[in-house]
This record gives C-alpha cells, structure tokens and sequence, in this order.
C-alpha cells in the first residue's frame, strides 16, 4: 500500500476513535456507602422488636391481663367514687385523682402492646409508635414522681401546720400546682423524644424490653448520644430527685413533729394519713431509682432480669396496687364507694 493511502487511513481512525470518546457518556463516578442513605438506611428505621418475656407466654398472658384489668378497675373506681362525692372535692382527693389519672397513663402505655406480643407473637413495633410510648411513659412516670411529692408536701401542712393548712392548701392553689406539673412534665416528655427522634440506628432493632424506653434506644442507635446522655443525666435525673428530697424533706419533718408529740394519738393519726401515702412511695421510689439512677458503666447492661423486675414493679404493680392501698385505708372513699353501689343495688 502507498506511504500516502496509508497515511490517510490513520488519520481518519483516530479522529473516529475522538468522535467515539466525544459523543459517548462520561464515565460515572463511584458512589459510596453511606449509612445514613436511603438504600439501606439506618435513620428510616420502620419498626423495632421488643424481645422482653419472649417465653413462658401461657403463664405471663393471664398475669399481666389480670393485672392491667386491676389497674383500671381501681383507679376508675377511684375517680367515679371522688367525682360523685361533693365532699371529696378537696385538695387531697384532687392529687389522688391526678394519681390514678397517671396510673391510667402508665399501664395503658405499656401492658397493651404487651397482651398483643403475648397473644399473638408479633413483638415488632413501629418507629412512631415507639416514639409515642416514649413521650407517654415518661409522662406518667413524672406526672406520679410529682403528685407524690405534692400528697407529701399536703400531708406534712396537715400535721405540722394544721392551723394554716385551710388557709395554704387552697383548691385554687392545688389546681395551679396540677397545672404546672403536667405542663413541666408535658416539655420534659417531648424534649427527649424529640432528642430520641432524631437519632439513627444501626442494623440490630432489637430491644431487651416490653416497651420502647430512652436508655435501651440509646444503646441502639449509631449516631452520636452524647448530647442525650447529657440531657437524660442532668435535665432526667432533676425530674426523679427532686421529688424525692420533697418527699424525704416532708417525712423528715413529719417524723420530727410527730416525735415531738409522744402522744398515742398523734402518732396514730400521723401513721393513718401517712401510712398509704408511705407504702405507695416506696414501691414506685424504692424500683425508680434503681432502674434510672445506675452507674454510666452498668447501662449497657440494661435489660437484664433484675431491671426487667423493677421496672415491671413501678410501671405495672405500683399503678396497680396505688388505689387499693389507698381506698382499703380511707373511710371516706369506702363510704362514696359503698353510696355508689347502694343507689345501684336500689
């Protein structure tokens, strides 16, 4: 072939091979993975697995039915007997009937959902129902811790300073502290679910629990807790100790007063005011505190038997024994009680 026809030839193959390289797609770049995309997303979680009680579901199904119908037998039985009595429309009964409010609050948050995994098996949770039991499971749990401390702060008017009690411990006054603590409650509640909602978590959903709580998610989720933790131990631990020096200050000075009297009668009717209110305190405090008020190094152990025991102890016992212990030691609510059933039997 001439030198020339082949010279030809060559140009022509390379400006082809530069029209090919011009009009083809550029080369793509390479993705990489990221976990918070939404190909495998860990922030988009759809549901959770609460894994607590996952055995022995014939036993535990009648106990915790049993339970929860107790639960809301008496604490309606509480507010039917305190709202039908004009006579009970007092300071004191008006706590009571917050108390049993947030009791209602408390088991009907949690044993629920729990009766559906024991009947059924399903023990996945959605992602906004997991939120929910969050927002209203501390809600209850701090509106109990509060109305506690307020009942304290009432009994320790009516023994120490009898004579200014009627005029402190007014309805008026009591209804402004209900207030501010379901409100103050109400923000602490939405603060960490909002500070829970925006975490995200890893491949592993599974909870050690019978509900969504802010610990156990906090052991799950991958991005950063720092900020959780900080608000939980500074903010969540005010909300738990801070009731309880009301309540340890007003026994304190109940205890002081009544050692002043000596009297048979004074230490009688101290122990018959006093005495439900201390046996409800200490079944929720004695349990509450064990649970939220562990060392940092002894939460990534949260879920075992004895936590699963004492958070049953003060989410479902507490609520349930709080208005039988009160009612079997208040003359005026088995009174309205036994009104109640008397106009019904006539």
């Amino acid at each position: 072939m001439p030198p020339k026809i082949y010279r030809w030839i060559n140009i022509f193959g390379n400006n082809c091979r530069s029209f090919s390289y011009i009009t083809s797609s550029p080369p793509q770049p390479r993705v990489r993975s990221n976990r918070n995309t939404t190909v495998g997303s860990h922030t988009n979680t759809s549901e959770f697995l609460l894994l607590a009680f996952s055995s022995h579901q014939e036993t535990l199904l009648p106990l915790f039915l049993a339970l929860y119908v107790a639960a809301l037998l008496g604490n309606l039985l509480i507010l039917v007997a305190i709202g039908s009595d004009s006579h009970l429309h007092t300071p004191m009964y008006i706590l009571l009937v917050n108390l049993s409010l947030a009791d209602l609050f408390f088991t009907s948050t949690t044993i629920p959902r729990l009766l559906h995994a024991l009947l059924t098996g399903d023990r996945t949770i959605t992602h906004s129902g997991c939120l929910a039991q969050v927002f209203f499971f501390l809600l209850a749990g701090n509106v109990d811790s509060y109305v506690l401390a307020a009942m304290a702060w009432d009994r320790y008017m009516a023994i120490c300073r009898p004579l200014h009690y009627a005029a402190v411990v007014t309805l008026p006054c009591c209804v402004k502290l209900l207030g501010a603590v379901w409100t103050g409650t109400t923000l602490h509640s939405l603060l960490h679910t909002f500070l829970t909602a925006r975490l995200s978590f890893c491949n592993n959903h599974a909870l050690p629990h019978f509900y969504c709580d802010v610990y156990p998610l906090l052991q799950l989720a991958c991005s950063d807790t720092s900020l959780n933790f900080l608000v939980a131990l500074i903010e969540g631990g005010s909300t738990i100790l801070l009731p309880a020096v009301c309540i340890i200050t007003s026994y304190a000075y109940i205890s002081t007063a009544v050692y002043r009297a000596r009297a048979t009668g004074g230490v009688r009717k101290a122990l018959a005011t006093c005495g439900s209110h201390l046996c409800v305190v200490g079944l929720f405090y004695g349990t509450l505190v064990g649970v939220y008020l562990q060392p940092p190094g002894q939460l990534n152990n949260w879920g075992r038997d004895q936590d699963l025991v004492a958070t049953i102890m003060f989410s479902v016992v507490a609520p349930t024994l709080n208005p039988y212990i009160y009612s079997l030691q208040n003359r005026e609510i088995k009174a309205s009680l036994a009104r109640i059933f008397m106009v019904n039997r006539n």
